[in-house]
């Protein structure tokens, strides 16, 4: 059976089949007994112990197991853009000061049989206006001892390159955890940022040893149109991979008392036929990343910092035959960088920084661009207060709540600082203040 059609199928099937027979826990916190903050430096960030339970499958226990695995999150908000957006920020928005509820996500988790557990969320945008599967995890996990050093080898079944990732320095997982859908956003974003989230497949294998080096492989590859729209994607997208693309991971994270500092690489190389539109070759994007990320995490004091630098190489052999790109060959690098203080695991203050830059062109830029250039770059600030970390109320014990006030600041938007797109429109009036609550139950 084509990997397409297996991968899919074997998904769907342990979120239909399992329930009745396992009884594990509505997600994770349930199911181990733990607190929110025995898992998160503040959700979703992973300590070292949310690092190993993710490693081992989803499937530790110690806590209830009388409930169906299923949680829930809903997100509210108000967004200020610093200039307000002609028409509307969306369709049924007016063009400034928008409250939203912007999404509610389903999630089902945890032990499915003895060495599998799942990961799977499905999503109703209420901005978009579309339901469809979200982040999606189907794991096997072995440990063992292997010459005694404690080793964890596992096979991951997954819908978004990095999703299956344990530290926060990949995008799927990245900071910023919440953005505003109402607010404008850059052009440009290299393939593994993202552009393949719900569109594909893959199957990774991986080995952890001796709570020290990670190392792991697999490859993905592009869902039928069939499966996209019964999954609610958007089928024939441009990113749609020309049979399978290779993604690998390395890592290295050194522990001493409350500190873990990680240092990795991650990269992932696709064909692509742009727009699926056949007959004119394709296009070739490598990603190669490096990242690292530092916790302290201490009783009261908490710190993390995450980093990454992602360089994309195009070969735009067939986008430049069907007139989409001016260059055969162009180049983007992405940066992310920030840094959270955490009091308690209940209130804290976060301050990051972000650009992408790359190569000039008319054709592929120039509709978001007067200097035909992806250059964006800027600065967010953040102040959140968590709830629940350290458990909820009486009626509901695993009840977290977050409340963040966030304000992201352009330096560049678009390849420009003043008049970036032509029509008079600086890089500051993207400026987005966005104060919300995410609650999850």
């Amino acid at each position: 059976m084509r990997l397409t059609r297996a991968v899919p199928a074997a998904l769907v099937a342990a979120i239909a089949v399992f329930p009745q027979a396992v009884r594990a826990l509505p997600l994770f916190a349930r199911q181990t007994g733990q607190q929110c903050a025995a898992c998160h430096n503040g959700f979703p960030e992973l300590t070292p112990y949310g690092r190993l339970f993710k490693l081992n499958g989803y499937t530790w226990g110690g806590g209830q197991s009388a409930v169906p695995p299923i949680s829930a999150m809903a997100v509210a908000s108000f967004t200020n853009t610093q200039a307000s957006q002609q028409g509307g920020a969306a369709p049924h928005y007016a063009d400034n000061n928008n409250p939203a509820f912007d999404f509610v996500t389903v999630l089902y988790g945890g032990v499915l049989l003895p060495h599998v557990g799942l990961f799977g969320e499905a999503t109703y945008d209420n901005i978009g206006k579309t339901f469809g599967w979200d982040n999606t995890d189907l794991r096997y996990a072995q440990a063992m001892n292997v010459l005694g050093k404690d080793v964890v080898f596992g096979i991951s079944a997954n819908n978004s390159p990095t999703v299956q990732d344990i530290w926060n320095t990949t995008p799927a997982w990245g900071y910023p955890w919440l953005s505003s859908g109402l607010a404008p956003t850059p052009a440009a974003g290299t393939l593994i940022e993202g552009a393949l989230a719900g569109q594909v497949v893959g199957v990774t294998g991986y080995m952890y040893w001796n709570n020290l080096i990670y190392i792991e492989g697999g490859g993905y590859r592009t869902l039928d149109n069939r499966d996209l729209t019964a999954l609610g994607a958007n089928p024939g997208g441009e990113s749609s991979i020309n049979g399978v693309a290779p993604y690998w991971r390395a890592a290295v994270e050194p522990k001493w008392g409350a500190n873990a500092w990680e240092v990795g690489t991650f990269g992932l190389a696709a064909a692509q036929v742009p727009g699926g539109v056949s007959g004119f070759g394709t296009d070739h994007t490598t990603d190669v990343a490096f990242d690292t990320q530092y916790q302290y995490l201490g009783s009261f004091n908490s710190f993390s910092v995450q980093a990454s630098w992602i360089h994309e190489n195009n070969a735009n052999d067939a986008s430049f035959q069907l007139g989409n790109t001016t260059n055969r060959h162009n180049h983007l690098d992405s940066t992310h960088i920030k840094g959270t203080y955490t009091y308690n695991q209940t209130y804290a203050a976060t301050v990051a920084h972000f650009s992408i830059d790359g190569s000039k062109d008319a054709l592929l830029w120039g509709p978001d661009s007067a200097n035909n250039s992806p250059d964006s770059a800027g600065w967010i600030g953040e102040v959140d207060y968590y709830a629940f970390n350290h458990g909820g109320p009486a009626f509901w014990p695993w009840l977290n709540l977050k409340v963040g006030l966030q304000y992201t600041y352009y330096t560049k938007f678009n390849g420009g600082t003043t008049n970036y797109d032509g029509l008079g429109h600086n890089a500051d009036g993207n400026n987005t203040l966005y104060l919300f609550t995410w609650l999850a139950f």
